[in-house]
């Protein structure tokens, strides 16, 4: 029986992958397209570079994982410094594959099974950090309907509206392009113990349960800036009705006035 660790790091916000590959074109590149790229440094250690910005790693040490963040983003935070990371301890045996939580246990050692565990636990921390992202607007948008209803009126501009309208549309968006959650990947389709695993990874970092969760509170978002945006445009339309109004009357008192001055005459 031998045990192993997978860490999976949120460092920044997105990654570029084309310069990331560039990168590690010395080591042994398993995988790779537009999103991702998996690689094989040394015997049984492997890092998984993300798009959405989560590295994650098997079987390396704190300097060897800091190493890497260093050559990846000199600026990022090191290891131990993240708010967003997760560890997973996989256990090689002889005993039945097995996923619990905060552990698996696998009979094989081979990259395609080690890729699931990483590929699961990355899009887990990811998920944390988008979850972040839409409380934080939720938060913003909720302090507006505080004062939608204390007040009675709505101080925010079109500007500071469509700000929000884009932020929760990237975040939609980044999930939707990213995570792909709801799609195996591609070498779980003809290998029933790879598709077993990544279904029981699946509902043990409960990921479905919590992109539902995800995506409901964006509708709660784009629910209230809709009823935001319908409030402005009706104060938008009620100050042209005035300006209308006004005009008229403008119009209607100088006319009065030129009757007035000629009828003294």
């Amino acid at each position: 029986m031998t045990q192993y660790s997978v860490v999976a790091i949120q460092i920044s916000i997105s990654l570029n992958i084309r310069k990331c590959k560039a990168l590690f074109q010395s080591y042994d590149i398993l995988f790779s397209d537009s999103d991702e790229i998996f690689i094989r440094t040394q015997e049984n250690k492997y890092v998984y570079v993300f798009q959405y910005g989560v590295l994650s790693f098997f079987n390396f040490t704190p300097s060897e994982i800091n190493e890497i963040i260093r050559i990846i983003d000199p600026s990022a935070p090191m290891w131990g410094n993240h708010e967003l990371d997760e560890t997973i301890k996989i256990t090689i045996s002889d005993q039945a594959q097995k996923v619990e939580f905060n552990s698996v246990t696998l009979n094989d050692l081979s990259p395609e099974f080690i890729r699931l565990v990483m590929l699961n636990t990355s899009q887990s921390v990811a998920l944390d950090k988008y979850l972040e992202i839409t409380d934080d607007i939720l938060e913003e948008t909720r302090q507006y309907v505080k004062q939608l209803e204390q007040t009675g009126s709505l101080r925010l501009s079109r500007k500071k509206l469509k700000m929000f309208i884009g932020r929760v549309l990237n975040v939609k968006n980044q999930i939707f392009e990213n995570l792909y959650i709801f799609n195996a990947p591609d070498i779980t389709w003809e290998n029933e113990a790879l598709n077993r695993l990544n279904i029981e990874l699946k509902q043990t970092f409960d990921l479905k349960d919590r992109y539902q969760y995800i995506y409901e509170r964006n509708s709660i978002i784009k629910e209230e800036l809709d009823l935001f945006k319908d409030i402005l445009d009706h104060n938008e339309s009620s100050r042209l009705e005035i300006i209308i109004i006004a005009l008229i009357l403008v119009e209607v008192i100088d006319l009065y006035v030129v009757r007035l001055l000629q009828a003294s005459f």
